[in-house]
């Protein structure tokens, strides 16, 4: 819970966001900002994504919604003597194949433990970011040169590259309906309605596999402009 000198602080520079304590789940903290009322969630999972954490934090000043941001800029959570990826822990199956690749010399039993707390928590972190039924939740990533939409067209059931020379900055959607509209767009979007059949663990596939309407918006690390950019172009044309 911030102290008095913090939250005036907090709201001189976001006058109409209310900040509530910082909720911790299975190790992961994350900060909310809420801003007034509306379906629109919004999530930042990974802390050392600083372009997206800027865009993000800034986005919240002006438009409503429910954001939650993770603390700290690593991108892997401690615990205990092991580590995991927060956007690899959304399936039982992901997380246990994501804490065996970043844990190799751990024991069974240590990976276990671990993978005990993340059952325990999965679904209390699913209701916190998962928006009202309709609602619309957006994600926000940066990559880096090893990651972009060529490795997501093969998986996906529709796509839209009319920006492929800049393969790094791109959206994923679940909707078909948010996807014909994204696709308007002069940004690369690819839809995966169905679920990619290796479970990874992420965030999108369980979006997938709920029927839940969840963009991402992909930015290589450093590219301000053009994730706010996509940003601003969904929020003015997908539906609330």
């Amino acid at each position: 819970m911030p102290n008095r000198r913090e939250f005036l602080t907090a709201t001189a520079f976001f006058p109409s966001i209310f900040y509530r304590r910082r909720p911790r789940y299975a190790g992961i903290e994350f900060q909310v900002l809420r801003h007034g009322k509306s379906r629109r969630r919004y999530l930042l999972i990974h802390g050392n994504e600083r372009t997206a954490h800027a865009v993000l934090t800034a986005h919240m000043k002006t438009h409503k919604g429910i954001a939650h941001l993770v603390t700290g800029q690593a991108r892997n959570i401690p615990v205990g003597n092991l580590v995991f990826d927060p956007n690899r822990i959304w399936s039982r199956a992901g997380a246990e194949k994501n804490i065996r690749a970043l844990n190799r010399n751990a024991t069974d039993d240590q990976r276990e433990t671990l993978l005990q707390i993340l059952d325990k928590w999965r679904a209390i972190m699913v209701a916190a970011v998962i928006p009202p039924k309709g609602g619309l939740l957006v994600a926000l990533h940066n990559n880096s040169q090893g990651y972009s939409v060529e490795d997501e067209v093969s998986i996906s059931d529709q796509t839209s590259l009319k920006n492929r020379a800049n393969p790094h900055e791109f959206m994923l959607a679940t909707d078909p309906a948010d996807f014909a509209i994204l696709a308007q767009s002069d940004f690369n979007v690819v839809l995966q309605q169905k679920a990619p059949p290796t479970d990874d663990g992420s965030l999108s596939r369980l979006a997938a596999l709920q029927g839940v309407r969840y963009v991402n918006i992909e930015a290589g690390l450093g590219n301000t402009a053009k994730q706010q950019a996509m940003l601003d172009w969904l929020e003015q044309r997908l539906p609330q």
